[in-house]
């Protein structure tokens, strides 16, 4: 399984928010290097953005194309796109950051 993994819950509809881009970075000095894009999937999940054992300690970004998913549905949204940022300090561990979403709000927490 790769070591960070995501999902999105559209909170305003009570389902899984599926085909949002979103796209992983790790930070190098003051700029971001990409490590995977990905989409998901039915179920609002990615699961393979990382090979198993690959992760760092260090600091990484996840970006989900919030604007791009509310303007599929004819939904306008106050957050065109959402970052979060988070660190790593135990690279042999699981990380999940799962993104709670609406048109005009999120948030955000580290899951199991």
């Amino acid at each position: 399984m790769s070591p960070i993994t995501t999902h999105i819950l559209d909170t305003s509809l009570g389902r899984p928010a599926q085909g949002v881009a979103i796209t992983l970075e790790r930070q190098v000095g003051d700029d971001w290097s990409m490590i995977a894009t990905a989409e998901t999937n039915d179920d609002g999940r990615v699961a393979g953005l990382m090979a198993p054992g690959s992760l760092e300690a260090d600091v990484y970004r996840i970006s989900f194309d919030t604007g791009a998913y509310f303007a599929g549905q004819k939904r306008a949204c106050f957050y065109p796109y959402v970052q979060i940022v988070f660190e790593i300090t135990a690279p042999d561990q699981h990380y999940h950051v799962p993104l709670l979403l609406n048109p005009y709000g999120y948030s955000t927490y580290r899951g199991s």
